[in-house]
Protein backbone atom coordinates (compact mmCIF):
# COMPACT_ATOMS: atom_id res chain seq x y z
CA UNK A 1 0.00 0.00 0.00
CA UNK A 2 1.11 3.41 -1.65
CA UNK A 3 1.77 5.80 1.78
CA UNK A 4 2.57 9.49 1.40
CA UNK A 5 5.85 10.41 3.94
CA UNK A 6 7.11 14.12 4.07
CA UNK A 7 10.49 15.09 4.64
CA UNK A 8 9.61 16.91 7.73
CA UNK A 9 5.78 17.55 8.68
CA UNK A 10 6.24 21.10 10.05
CA UNK A 11 2.43 21.21 10.46
CA UNK A 12 1.92 18.48 12.58
CA UNK A 13 5.20 19.62 14.34
CA UNK A 14 3.17 22.88 15.55
CA UNK A 15 -0.06 21.30 15.62
CA UNK A 16 0.86 19.31 18.95
CA UNK A 17 0.91 23.08 20.94
CA UNK A 18 -1.40 25.12 18.97
CA UNK A 19 -3.28 25.89 21.83
CA UNK A 20 -0.18 27.11 23.64
CA UNK A 21 0.61 29.31 20.80
CA UNK A 22 -2.94 30.88 20.90
CA UNK A 23 -2.79 31.83 24.06
CA UNK A 24 1.24 32.76 24.23
CA UNK A 25 -0.17 35.49 21.17
CA UNK A 26 -3.21 36.73 22.87
CA UNK A 27 -1.50 37.83 25.64
CA UNK A 28 1.90 39.02 24.29
CA UNK A 29 -0.49 41.24 21.82
CA UNK A 30 -2.29 42.23 25.13
CA UNK A 31 0.94 42.78 26.76
CA UNK A 32 1.90 46.16 24.23
CA UNK A 33 5.55 45.00 24.58
CA UNK A 34 6.87 43.92 21.27
CA UNK A 35 10.50 44.10 21.07
CA UNK A 36 13.37 42.55 23.52
CA UNK A 37 10.81 42.17 25.93
CA UNK A 38 10.30 39.62 29.46
CA UNK A 39 10.12 36.85 26.29
CA UNK A 40 13.39 37.24 25.19
CA UNK A 41 14.50 37.84 28.47
CA UNK A 42 13.19 34.11 30.02
CA UNK A 43 14.50 32.42 26.78
CA UNK A 44 17.66 33.24 26.66
CA UNK A 45 18.07 32.70 30.26
CA UNK A 46 15.96 28.77 29.65
CA UNK A 47 18.44 28.47 26.56
CA UNK A 48 21.29 29.06 28.70
CA UNK A 49 20.41 26.83 31.26
CA UNK A 50 19.62 24.52 28.81
CA UNK A 51 23.06 24.79 27.02
CA UNK A 52 25.08 24.87 30.44
CA UNK A 53 26.45 28.05 29.46
CA UNK A 54 26.03 31.39 31.52
CA UNK A 55 25.06 33.60 29.00
CA UNK A 56 22.83 33.56 26.10
CA UNK A 57 21.56 36.85 23.42
CA UNK A 58 19.08 36.20 21.33
CA UNK A 59 19.01 37.76 17.53
CA UNK A 60 17.09 37.76 14.44
CA UNK A 61 18.82 34.41 12.95
CA UNK A 62 21.49 32.21 13.04
CA UNK A 63 23.89 33.81 9.92
CA UNK A 64 23.74 37.17 12.04
CA UNK A 65 24.35 34.97 15.55
CA UNK A 66 27.92 33.41 13.33
CA UNK A 67 28.29 37.49 12.26
CA UNK A 68 28.10 38.08 15.67
CA UNK A 69 30.56 35.99 16.81
CA UNK A 70 33.21 37.24 15.30
CA UNK A 71 32.47 40.84 15.66
CA UNK A 72 32.41 40.99 18.90
CA UNK A 73 36.06 39.31 19.28
CA UNK A 74 37.46 41.91 17.03
CA UNK A 75 37.95 39.34 13.62
CA UNK A 76 37.97 41.12 10.44
CA UNK A 77 40.00 42.40 7.59
CA UNK A 78 43.34 40.63 7.47
CA UNK A 79 42.33 37.65 9.71
CA UNK A 80 42.09 34.02 8.95
CA UNK A 81 38.88 31.66 10.29
CA UNK A 82 39.51 27.67 9.61
CA UNK A 83 35.95 26.60 8.70
CA UNK A 84 34.55 23.12 7.50
CA UNK A 85 34.27 22.94 3.53
CA UNK A 86 31.24 20.69 4.02
CA UNK A 87 28.72 22.91 5.23
CA UNK A 88 25.81 25.05 4.68
CA UNK A 89 27.39 29.01 3.04
CA UNK A 90 25.97 30.55 6.07
CA UNK A 91 28.98 29.55 7.80
CA UNK A 92 31.19 31.05 5.09
CA UNK A 93 29.12 33.91 4.62
CA UNK A 94 29.46 35.18 8.35
CA UNK A 95 33.05 35.20 7.72
CA UNK A 96 33.10 37.01 4.07
CA UNK A 97 30.41 39.59 6.17
CA UNK A 98 33.62 40.68 8.47
CA UNK A 99 36.16 40.99 6.02
CA UNK A 100 38.22 37.83 6.88
CA UNK A 101 39.65 34.79 4.89
CA UNK A 102 37.81 31.81 4.16
CA UNK A 103 40.34 28.69 5.35
CA UNK A 104 38.07 26.04 4.75
CA UNK A 105 39.06 22.18 6.11
CA UNK A 106 38.24 18.98 4.34
CA UNK A 107 35.79 16.15 6.50
CA UNK A 108 36.42 13.11 7.88
CA UNK A 109 34.95 9.96 7.77
CA UNK A 110 31.91 11.41 10.32
CA UNK A 111 31.11 14.77 7.63
CA UNK A 112 32.71 17.21 10.06
CA UNK A 113 35.75 18.81 10.29
CA UNK A 114 38.65 16.46 9.59
CA UNK A 115 40.51 17.57 12.97
CA UNK A 116 44.15 16.12 11.71
CA UNK A 117 43.98 18.48 8.99
CA UNK A 118 43.86 21.57 11.12
CA UNK A 119 47.23 22.22 11.80
CA UNK A 120 48.88 22.51 8.83
CA UNK A 121 46.33 25.43 7.88
CA UNK A 122 47.40 27.50 11.05
CA UNK A 123 49.08 30.89 9.89
CA UNK A 124 50.37 33.84 11.56
CA UNK A 125 46.78 35.08 10.65
CA UNK A 126 44.71 32.20 12.39
CA UNK A 127 42.03 34.05 14.49
CA UNK A 128 39.63 31.35 15.05
CA UNK A 129 38.27 28.01 14.25
CA UNK A 130 34.74 27.30 13.85
CA UNK A 131 33.69 23.71 13.96
CA UNK A 132 29.85 22.77 12.45
CA UNK A 133 28.41 19.89 14.36
CA UNK A 134 26.52 18.96 11.12
CA UNK A 135 23.57 17.40 10.80
CA UNK A 136 23.27 17.20 14.84
CA UNK A 137 26.55 15.66 15.43
CA UNK A 138 29.20 16.74 17.57
CA UNK A 139 32.71 16.99 16.03
CA UNK A 140 35.57 16.09 17.45
CA UNK A 141 35.61 19.21 20.10
CA UNK A 142 38.23 17.67 22.57
CA UNK A 143 41.39 17.86 20.01
CA UNK A 144 39.67 21.18 18.13
CA UNK A 145 40.55 22.59 21.61
CA UNK A 146 43.61 21.30 22.01
CA UNK A 147 44.70 22.96 18.78
CA UNK A 148 43.07 26.16 19.50
CA UNK A 149 44.77 26.57 23.28
CA UNK A 150 47.97 25.35 22.15
CA UNK A 151 47.83 28.08 19.09
CA UNK A 152 46.35 30.40 21.33
CA UNK A 153 43.18 31.04 18.83
CA UNK A 154 39.71 31.41 19.15
CA UNK A 155 37.56 28.53 19.10
CA UNK A 156 33.85 28.79 17.87
CA UNK A 157 30.89 26.38 17.39
CA UNK A 158 28.22 26.61 14.56
CA UNK A 159 25.66 24.54 16.69
CA UNK A 160 22.36 25.33 13.83
CA UNK A 161 21.73 22.17 13.63
CA UNK A 162 22.79 19.85 17.10
CA UNK A 163 20.28 21.34 19.18
CA UNK A 164 20.30 19.26 22.97
CA UNK A 165 23.46 17.34 21.52
CA UNK A 166 26.10 16.26 23.70
CA UNK A 167 29.79 15.02 24.11
CA UNK A 168 30.29 13.08 27.75
CA UNK A 169 26.92 15.18 28.98
CA UNK A 170 28.51 18.25 28.19
CA UNK A 171 25.62 20.00 25.80
CA UNK A 172 26.42 21.92 22.23
CA UNK A 173 26.67 26.12 23.33
CA UNK A 174 28.92 25.39 26.43
CA UNK A 175 32.00 23.39 24.46
CA UNK A 176 33.51 26.63 23.10
CA UNK A 177 34.17 30.23 23.31
CA UNK A 178 30.61 30.83 22.04
CA UNK A 179 28.32 29.19 20.14
CA UNK A 180 25.92 30.62 17.44
CA UNK A 181 22.60 28.84 16.92
CA UNK A 182 19.56 29.06 14.41
CA UNK A 183 15.67 28.20 14.76
CA UNK A 184 14.89 28.32 11.70
CA UNK A 185 11.61 26.71 11.48
CA UNK A 186 13.34 22.92 10.44
CA UNK A 187 15.54 22.56 12.72
CA UNK A 188 15.16 20.50 15.98
CA UNK A 189 14.36 23.53 18.19
CA UNK A 190 12.47 25.68 15.90
CA UNK A 191 10.54 28.88 15.53
CA UNK A 192 7.48 29.85 13.29
CA UNK A 193 10.07 32.21 11.45
CA UNK A 194 13.79 33.23 11.45
CA UNK A 195 15.33 33.54 14.84
CA UNK A 196 18.85 32.64 16.20
CA UNK A 197 20.84 32.93 19.56
CA UNK A 198 24.38 32.90 20.58
CA UNK A 199 25.72 31.25 24.08
CA UNK A 200 28.96 31.91 25.65
CA UNK A 201 30.52 31.95 29.40
CA UNK A 202 32.19 35.48 28.98
CA UNK A 203 30.50 38.16 30.52
CA UNK A 204 32.36 40.85 28.56
CA UNK A 205 31.45 39.10 24.98
CA UNK A 206 27.80 38.93 26.63
CA UNK A 207 27.58 42.00 27.14
CA UNK A 208 29.02 43.03 24.01
CA UNK A 209 26.82 41.20 21.87
CA UNK A 210 23.74 42.98 23.63
CA UNK A 211 25.12 46.06 22.36
CA UNK A 212 25.88 44.55 18.91
CA UNK A 213 22.41 43.35 18.12
CA UNK A 214 20.58 46.55 18.93
CA UNK A 215 22.17 48.99 16.79
CA UNK A 216 25.20 49.14 19.20
CA UNK A 217 23.09 50.29 21.84
CA UNK A 218 21.74 49.21 25.05
CA UNK A 219 20.39 52.87 26.15
CA UNK A 220 18.40 54.53 23.33
CA UNK A 221 19.54 56.55 21.03
CA UNK A 222 23.27 56.09 22.47
CA UNK A 223 25.48 54.09 20.40
CA UNK A 224 28.72 52.65 21.77
CA UNK A 225 29.47 50.15 18.43
CA UNK A 226 28.61 50.38 15.32
CA UNK A 227 26.08 47.23 15.22
CA UNK A 228 23.19 45.77 13.42
CA UNK A 229 19.62 45.13 13.51
CA UNK A 230 19.77 41.60 14.69
CA UNK A 231 16.88 41.32 17.86
CA UNK A 232 15.56 38.16 18.31
CA UNK A 233 11.55 39.04 17.78
CA UNK A 234 9.93 38.50 20.75
CA UNK A 235 6.94 36.40 20.23
CA UNK A 236 9.36 33.99 18.27
CA UNK A 237 11.41 33.83 22.09
CA UNK A 238 7.76 33.09 23.87
CA UNK A 239 7.21 30.32 21.02
CA UNK A 240 10.64 29.03 21.32
CA UNK A 241 10.38 28.83 25.63
CA UNK A 242 7.51 27.09 24.38
CA UNK A 243 8.89 24.15 22.03
CA UNK A 244 12.10 24.04 24.52
CA UNK A 245 10.36 22.37 27.24
CA UNK A 246 9.72 19.12 24.43
CA UNK A 247 12.92 19.81 22.90
CA UNK A 248 14.78 16.69 24.77
CA UNK A 249 11.73 14.31 24.30
CA UNK A 250 11.49 15.57 20.20
CA UNK A 251 14.97 14.34 20.27
CA UNK A 252 14.96 11.05 21.73
CA UNK A 253 12.05 10.05 18.79
CA UNK A 254 14.94 11.13 16.53
CA UNK A 255 17.61 8.77 17.84
CA UNK A 256 14.80 6.27 18.14
CA UNK A 257 14.15 6.44 14.42
CA UNK A 258 17.59 6.70 13.24
CA UNK A 259 18.14 3.40 14.70
CA UNK A 260 15.57 1.71 12.99
CA UNK A 261 16.87 3.10 9.85
CA UNK A 262 20.08 1.23 10.72
CA UNK A 263 18.45 -1.51 11.76
CA UNK A 264 16.51 -1.71 8.26
CA UNK A 265 19.36 -0.61 5.90
CA UNK A 266 22.60 -1.63 7.29
CA UNK A 267 22.49 -4.28 4.83
CA UNK A 268 21.75 -2.80 1.90
CA UNK A 269 24.74 -2.68 -0.12
CA UNK A 270 24.24 0.57 -2.79
CA UNK A 271 23.37 2.91 0.77
CA UNK A 272 26.13 4.10 2.40
CA UNK A 273 24.50 5.09 6.18
CA UNK A 274 26.07 7.96 7.96
CA UNK A 275 28.69 6.87 11.20
CA UNK A 276 27.34 5.72 14.15
CA UNK A 277 27.50 8.12 16.78
CA UNK A 278 30.37 6.92 19.54
CA UNK A 279 29.51 5.78 23.13
CA UNK A 280 30.44 9.47 24.23
CA UNK A 281 28.38 11.60 21.88
CA UNK A 282 24.62 11.84 21.50
CA UNK A 283 23.54 12.39 18.21
CA UNK A 284 20.34 14.42 17.60
CA UNK A 285 19.79 13.51 14.45
CA UNK A 286 18.46 16.97 12.86
CA UNK A 287 19.16 14.93 9.31
CA UNK A 288 19.72 11.01 8.25
CA UNK A 289 21.52 11.36 5.53
CA UNK A 290 22.94 8.65 3.07
CA UNK A 291 25.25 8.22 0.14
CA UNK A 292 24.17 6.61 -2.87
CA UNK A 293 25.23 7.19 -6.52
CA UNK A 294 23.20 8.33 -9.15
CA UNK A 295 21.07 10.39 -6.56
CA UNK A 296 18.47 12.07 -8.93
CA UNK A 297 17.22 8.37 -10.05
CA UNK A 298 17.13 7.32 -6.44
CA UNK A 299 15.58 10.59 -5.04
CA UNK A 300 13.10 10.29 -8.05
CA UNK A 301 12.09 6.74 -7.09
CA UNK A 302 11.10 7.26 -3.42
CA UNK A 303 9.17 10.54 -4.64
CA UNK A 304 7.33 8.24 -7.01
CA UNK A 305 6.32 6.06 -4.14
CA UNK A 306 5.47 9.12 -2.15
CA UNK A 307 8.44 9.63 -0.15
CA UNK A 308 9.90 12.98 0.52
CA UNK A 309 13.66 13.25 0.66
CA UNK A 310 16.09 16.30 0.37
CA UNK A 311 19.55 17.26 -0.71
CA UNK A 312 21.92 18.83 1.96
CA UNK A 313 23.05 20.86 -0.01
CA UNK A 314 23.46 20.04 -3.56
CA UNK A 315 26.26 22.69 -3.98
CA UNK A 316 28.92 23.47 -1.57
CA UNK A 317 30.11 26.69 -0.89
CA UNK A 318 33.23 27.16 -2.99
CA UNK A 319 31.73 26.03 -5.72
CA UNK A 320 28.97 28.32 -5.36
CA UNK A 321 28.87 31.79 -7.68
CA UNK A 322 28.69 33.78 -4.85
CA UNK A 323 32.53 32.53 -4.08
CA UNK A 324 33.38 32.50 -8.04
CA UNK A 325 36.59 34.36 -6.86
CA UNK A 326 37.98 31.76 -4.81
CA UNK A 327 39.73 28.75 -5.84
CA UNK A 328 39.76 26.08 -3.95
CA UNK A 329 40.45 22.02 -4.13
CA UNK A 330 37.62 19.95 -1.90
CA UNK A 331 37.11 16.95 -3.36
CA UNK A 332 35.77 14.75 -0.49
CA UNK A 333 33.62 18.11 -0.07
CA UNK A 334 32.40 17.78 -3.55
CA UNK A 335 31.67 13.91 -3.14
CA UNK A 336 29.59 14.25 -0.20
CA UNK A 337 27.65 17.50 -2.04
CA UNK A 338 27.13 15.11 -5.25
CA UNK A 339 26.00 11.84 -3.68
CA UNK A 340 24.34 12.41 -0.23
CA UNK A 341 20.51 12.90 0.19
CA UNK A 342 18.54 13.06 3.22
CA UNK A 343 15.76 10.74 4.54
CA UNK A 344 12.69 11.29 5.95
CA UNK A 345 12.86 12.14 10.01
CA UNK A 346 11.27 14.40 12.61
CA UNK A 347 9.25 14.27 16.11
CA UNK A 348 5.98 13.42 14.63
CA UNK A 349 7.31 10.68 12.22
CA UNK A 350 6.60 6.77 12.81
CA UNK A 351 8.43 3.95 12.99
CA UNK A 352 6.00 2.76 10.42
CA UNK A 353 6.42 5.48 8.17
CA UNK A 354 10.49 5.19 8.38
CA UNK A 355 9.59 1.02 7.72
CA UNK A 356 8.33 2.14 4.54
CA UNK A 357 10.89 4.15 3.61
CA UNK A 358 12.89 1.15 3.72
CA UNK A 359 10.81 -0.84 1.92
CA UNK A 360 10.84 1.60 -0.93
CA UNK A 361 14.73 1.73 -0.75
CA UNK A 362 14.59 -2.15 -0.80
CA UNK A 363 12.50 -2.22 -4.00
CA UNK A 364 14.90 0.22 -5.53
CA UNK A 365 18.06 -2.23 -5.17
CA UNK A 366 15.81 -4.39 -6.90
CA UNK A 367 15.50 -2.27 -10.48
CA UNK A 368 19.71 -1.32 -10.09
Amino acid sequence: MKMKVKFLDLKSINNRTVKKYENIFANFLKSGSYVLGTGVDNFEKDFALFCGSKYCVGVANGLDALELILIAHDIGPGDEVIVPSNTYIATWLAISNVGATIVPIEPGDDYNIDTTAIEASITARTKAIIAVHLYGRVCDMRRILEIAHQNNILFFEDAAQAHGACLHEKRVGNLSDAAGFSFYPGKNLGALGDAGAITTNDFEVYTKLQYLRNYGSKIKYYNKYKGKNSRLDEIQALILSTKLEGLAEDNTVRQSLASRYYELLKDVSFIKLPPLPTKTDQHVWHLFVVEVSNRAAFMQFLKEHGVETMCHYPVPPHQQEAYKELSFDLPKSEQIHANTVSLPIGPTMTTTEVEYVCDIIKKYGLIL
